[in-house]
């Protein structure tokens, strides 16, 4: 009897080891999205502050924050979508307000370019089909960044005039530009908000729900680059 007693309590102890080791070696994901209600910032002029919700998105890492989003209570819609080839988000218009963001720390966007920590708008926009932007995405839906102390309006911004903005977050020739990545090579996770980790480009998506009429899912890219810049 004491032999077997001994017996199992060494299958035991292995089966308690093995799962030990198991448990230890799982990594921890990089980064963690959580909901909380935080004051929209006050570096937004007021017209765009008071159209923001509350309600934020943390994106964080191990240590700290990254970047938390806040989004648009209600985006209006286009009466005629546009049905152009590439284009998924066809009914919003371009240069309209999406949301905002506020990144703790020097982030790079989807081009690599360095963005300075601070609060910026996240604007609508297509990417244009000409010979200077092929090969940079599959998609042509992005959201561009607008310094927040210069985006002064609610109202849908001209593209010449987003674009000219832009590119004071990115403090280059070209704008800030993030991904939408999207269905049906990119299906939405089933409950939303999500932060998933897409090991084709590692990428990480944040799924949200763009509060149209109809409510439809966007994944923004917050952290990974094109593979062409």
């Amino acid at each position: 009897m004491r032999n077997v007693l001994l017996t199992v309590g060494v299958f035991l102890a292995a089966i308690f080891s093995a799962a030990t080791v198991a448990a230890q070696s799982t990594p921890e994901p990089a980064f963690k999205m959580a909901a909380a209600t935080i004051p929209v910032p006050q570096e937004l002029p007021a017209p765009v502050r008071d159209a923001i919700s509350p309600h934020a998105l943390v994106m964080s890492d191990a240590k700290s924050a990254y970047c938390e989003i806040w989004l648009r209570n209600s985006v209006p819609a286009v009466e005629t979508p546009d049905r152009s080839n590439g284009v998924v988000f066809g009914q919003i218009k371009t240069g309209t307000l999406i949301g905002v963001v506020k990144f703790e720390s020097r982030v790079d966007d989807y081009r690599r370019q360095p963005i300075q920590p601070g609060v910026y708008s996240l604007r609508y926009m297509l990417q244009p089909v000409d010979g200077n932007h092929q090969g940079v995405s599959p998609d042509r839906d992005f959201l561009l960044l607008v310094p927040a102390s210069l985006d002064l309006t609610l109202a849908e911004l001209p593209a010449d005039q987003l674009l000219d903005l832009s590119r004071k977050s990115s403090g280059t020739s070209h704008p800030s530009v993030w991904c939408v990545v999207l269905p049906p090579n990119n299906p939405a996770p089933p409950h939303l908000p999500a932060l998933i980790h897409q090991n084709e480009g590692d990428l990480w998506v944040l799924y949200f729900n763009v509060p149209l009429e109809t409510p439809a899912a966007m994944g923004l890219v917050l952290v990974g680059h094109s593979r062409t810049t």
